[in-house]
């Protein structure tokens, strides 16, 4: 038995609407990618959606949208995947790492708060593995310090906290339609957000700088989707909700009958609905096995595995910051590992995932 660490599922619905774009000739951004961007709106329960041809352009857009600057700084978790900190850098201006929560590895609003600066402008909050942020607690930080709440909403698509969903909970919110998203539109990313003036400007923005048709009015990017991406999107966006709930039934079954001394399973707090994009453990120092060698050992039985991330972003080369120390981040990076919790999981492969884990160590 081989069980994949991520699979997209693409099915003749996508195929289809595919097939119909490439017949109607309009393969560019047109009617289908308005329609993406109307319909994802209305699912995060927000006013606007964007869509751009990736979950980092996304990022930078928002972020430019929301006046980030040279100069400025942007507060960021240390504990996320590089992307994050890079669109800061796009920008010309600094990301400042705050640490995380040991509990959900999302970003510690009392570490970011000891960031604030006179130049700073923004906060990214990340809904890391699906779990949402605090988001009432870094919104409160953005109005005490009048700052940007900008959400990095990549692998969270449909989570909720105190029942909003993101896309919702900041002041723009960025989402990934990688291939191993929750849903997928191959590559491809959206930015939401409910001001009207922020959504003007990211039009612009990922539009050569228009404000119209040959009329370029500040510096802008090649960041449009395609109408064939879109039309996979808007089939993947239907499914969503039973992808997501697959994935919790899976979760939930690994955190049921997985029962491993010293290997910690993850945490869900009650205030937020997890979308398990990753099922992440932590192998602490009274696990059996180190990380690494429990990794091997279900590797060498088919299941596969990963680790999401084993480099803080502050201790990555790009950012190396000598008088910087997150030790969540560090001590996360070091412990987690992913197991297999896509929708194409059966039952009876998660059983004997499950099973396997218990029986190696």
């Amino acid at each position: 038995m081989g069980v994949p660490i991520a699979r997209p599922l693409l099915g003749t619905e996508e195929a289809d609407a595919v097939s119909a774009v490439l017949a109607s000739g309009m393969v560019a951004q047109g009617e289908q990618t308005a329609r993406f961007e109307e319909e994802f709106a209305g699912f995060c329960g927000a006013s606007h959606a964007v869509a751009t041809n990736s979950g980092t352009s996304a990022l930078h857009a928002a972020l430019l949208a929301a006046g980030v600057e040279p100069g400025d700084e942007v507060i960021v978790p240390a504990f996320s995947f590089i992307a994050t900190a890079t669109a800061v850098s796009m920008c010309g201006a600094t990301p400042a790492f705050a640490d995380v929560e040991e509990a959900t590895a999302t970003i510690d609003p009392e570490s970011a708060a000891t960031l604030v600066t006179p130049r700073t402008k923004a906060v990214i909050g990340v809904h890391l593995y699906g779990q949402p942020c605090d988001a009432g607690a870094i919104n409160d930080l953005c109005a005490d310090r009048n700052l940007i709440f900008i959400e990095d909403a990549a692998q969270a698509h449909g989570a909720e906290y105190h029942g909003k969903k993101t896309g919702s909970l900041g002041d723009l919110a960025c989402f990934s339609f990688y291939a191993t998203k929750n849903m997928t539109t191959g590559e491809g990313g959206m930015v939401t957000t409910g001001d009207d003036e922020y959504a003007t400007h990211l039009r612009r923005i990922i539009n050569h700088g228009q404000a119209e048709k040959y009329l370029h009015t500040e510096l802008g990017y090649n960041y449009r989707m395609t109408d064939i991406a879109a039309a996979v999107g808007r089939v993947q966006l239907e499914k969503l909700p039973a992808f997501n709930q697959r994935r919790r039934e899976t979760a939930t079954y690994y955190t049921r009958h997985i029962r491993v001394g010293g290997l910690l399973t993850p945490v869900v707090t009650p205030d937020r609905s997890h979308v398990w994009h990753q099922y992440v453990m932590r192998a602490t120092p009274a696990c059996p096995l180190s990380r690494d060698d429990l990794m091997a050992r279900l590797r060498k039985k088919g299941i596969g595995t990963a680790v999401h991330y084993p480099v803080p972003i502050n201790k990555q080369p790009l950012y190396q910051a000598k008088f910087s120390s997150c030790p969540v981040s560090e001590r996360l990076a070091a412990s987690v590992f992913s197991i297999p919790v896509h929708p194409a999981v059966n039952d009876e492969e998660r059983a004997y995932i499950a099973a396997t884990i218990n029986e190696v160590v």
